[in-house]
């Protein structure tokens, strides 16, 4: 499986990368993909999708020019990215990765200049693997640093950090389990944290009409903040993990969390939302690939 996905995206037919086909106007846009209706469908085919590969975790820019997601190599999660580059998006590449640590769920800062991500890899990047927390690396003029930076205390906890994503003024979202005890660490909560100073305040956990004594984790917020999606394992859902939403109100109160319904939700796992700078298309996991659909949903959903 592991030497079939490394050699596919090596050796499938990349449109307008390997063939050099010049891109007009807005047609580069989301790998040049047929725009989705208002059923989900697999994102790319062959092309991110693989067959007998897994991938997750989803962002595009802010310009819609650089891709970037997770997928599992030798047992490992790794993060890839594809850029469009003098006029043709490139074959994907491996941001960072690992034979040791596992790196996945990544995500742009609001401005673009730091990619973060999660990973059990130690703080002094060559002892034994620990929690997962939660890194960034910082843009540079030929590229990502390569040592990733801890988002440091106000984020993470001795337990495990997931899936972040950002409001336009900075402030991070997040899930964590941090605090539980054995025999309630599968309670991760949706926390969220502001950036002030050079570094993220520590983390206040959402209300209770988002998060339950359950499962919570993968929240994307709105950059404007004004709606929250996110994965939930609580009872009463449609499978074994569900996509919710919860909108604030006009008095800024987060509203009881509602399941997104059967159009996205079904008997299998959905997760790792994420919604396009132009709120156009909602993108999300399920069973090993990645799936978009048009974002008129969570319109409906108000």
């Amino acid at each position: 499986m592991n030497y079939f996905c490394t050699m596919f995206a090596i050796l499938v037919s990349w449109p307008n990368a390997l063939l050099g086909q010049t891109v007009t106007s807005e047609s580069f846009l989301y790998l040049g993909q047929k725009p989705p209706g208002l059923s989900p469908i697999v994102f790319a085919p062959n092309l991110i999708s693989l067959k007998d590969c897994y991938e997750y975790g989803s962002v595009f820019s802010k310009d819609g020019k650089e891709f970037y997601y997770a997928v599992i190599i030798n047992d490992k999660p790794q993060i890839r990215c594809s850029r469009f580059v003098n006029n043709a998006w490139t074959t994907p590449e491996t941001v960072i990765g690992s034979d040791r640590y596992e790196y996945n769920d990544p995500f742009l800062s609001s401005d673009g200049k730091r990619l973060f991500f999660i990973s059990d890899q130690a703080k002094d990047g060559k002892s034994e693997k620990k929690d997962f927390d939660i890194w960034y690396l910082k843009r540079q003029k030929d590229g990502w640093s390569q040592i990733p930076i801890n988002a440091g205390p106000g984020i993470n906890t001795d337990k495990n950090e997931y899936y972040m994503s950002f409001t336009q003024t900075g402030t991070m979202y997040f899930s964590s389990n941090g605090g539980t005890d054995q025999t309630t660490d599968k309670n991760y909560n949706i926390r969220s944290s502001h950036f002030s100073k050079g570094a993220f305040e520590p983390s206040i956990k959402l209300v209770d009409a988002v998060n339950t004594e359950h499962y919570e984790a993968d929240v994307f917020v709105a950059p404007d903040e004004q709606y929250i999606i996110f994965c939930s394992e609580r009872p009463g859902g449609l499978g074994k993990g569900d996509l919710y939403i919860s909108f604030k109100s006009k008095s800024g109160d987060w509203q009881k969390a509602k399941n997104m319904g059967n159009i996205i939700n079904t008997n299998g796992y959905e997760f790792c939302p994420f919604v396009t700078d132009d709120g156009k298309y909602l993108f999300f996991s399920r069973d090993g690939d990645i799936f978009w659909m048009s974002a008129t949903l969570i319109d409906s959903l108000r």
